[in-house]
């Protein structure tokens, strides 16, 4: 199966990357492959992209979709978390610019393997890689009570968690919960409808699949020292798709353009700290009328970028 899906401001993305033959780009979040195909068709004849991304399927489709350019791409099976290790084992060290897009195409949460939609009736699952071992299967029917309610807290900001955590221990009793619309038909059944036009269950399923597959995890661990990844004059992108995503990258472009991490009563720097990289985007980006009118998904989409000094 052939992964597609329309990729989220390509132009503002590459407008930011100025991607030129020559130079080395990193895609952390290859998906369907729709911005790699773009910095590969604008850095040729020479460019070179590698792609990472812990979807088999999706790497597979992408491989296959982009093969028109040869060794020019590089994909790996893993997770952005591993750039610097892939890079030192490609030889590349650093990279003239890169890109997260944290979103998620439209095949994959249709993949019923996948489980991550209540759209369609799935088995409940939730990871992106296979091979990781915790599934939302596991987490809804083993984790305590009190475990689901922080889990729903933090990563779905659900107001109504504890009432659903105690729904679904309930329900669990009676017999295991094992499927996605059996879960969104409980939680449908238990919260009161909220003013804004989401399904009951939105925030729940957001939140089981932030917390199975650790993607605020992941991202805390990239935006630790992900500039390093950059050339000078490197350029990172990164797109997210919910606030607790945006804050995270917020908080650490921030803190690498900043000249000294000490706290303000500290009179003389004593933390070694040099700034990294330089703004580019005061404000995010955010997708054009045009496109969130022809793209309804890429409607919560926000762009930030820096730049290495």
């Amino acid at each position: 199966m052939l992964y597609w899906h329309s990729p989220v401001m390509v132009r503002e993305v590459m407008e930011i990357l100025k991607p030129g033959a020559g130079q080395r780009y990193l895609d952390g979040t290859l998906g369907a492959g729709g911005h790699t195909e773009q910095l590969l068709e604008l850095s040729a004849p020479t460019g070179q992209v590698l792609g990472l991304d812990w979807d088999d399927k999706a790497l597979a489709s992408a491989g296959a979709r982009l093969t028109r350019f040869g060794n020019r791409l590089v994909t790996r099976r893993a997770n952005f978390t591993e750039a610097h290790a892939v890079l030192t084992e490609l030889g590349w060290n650093k990279v003239d610019g890169a890109l997260l897009d944290l979103g998620f195409s439209s095949q994959q949460i249709q993949d019923a393997e996948k489980g991550l939609s209540f759209s369609v009736d799935q088995r409940l699952d939730m990871r992106m890689d296979s091979r990781q071992p915790l599934s939302a299967h596991h987490v809804v029917n083993s984790f305590s009570v009190r475990q689901l309610q922080q889990i729903f807290h933090r990563y779905g900001e659900e107001p109504q968690a504890r009432k659903v955590a105690f729904a679904i221990d309930h329900e669990r009793r009676q017999s295991p919960i094992e499927t996605t619309r059996q879960l969104a038909a409980l939680v449908e059944r238990t919260v009161q409808p909220s003013r804004q036009r989401i399904h009951p269950a939105t925030r729940v399923f957001q939140a089981l699949r932030i917390f199975v597959n650790q993607e605020l995890r992941n991202l805390e661990v990239f935006l630790e020292d992900g500039y390093n990844l950059l050339r000078p004059k490197g350029r990172m992108a990164i797109i997210s798709f919910h606030s607790l995503e945006d804050r995270l990258v917020k908080q650490a472009f921030a803190r690498w353009g900043k000249d000294c991490l000490c706290p303000p009563r500290i009179v003389v720097c004593q933390c070694g700290w040099t700034r990294k990289t330089n703004l580019l985007t005061r404000k995010p980006i955010m997708p054009s009328a045009k496109e969130r009118q022809e793209n309804p998904r890429s409607r919560s989409a926000k762009l930030r970028a820096v730049e290495r000094l």
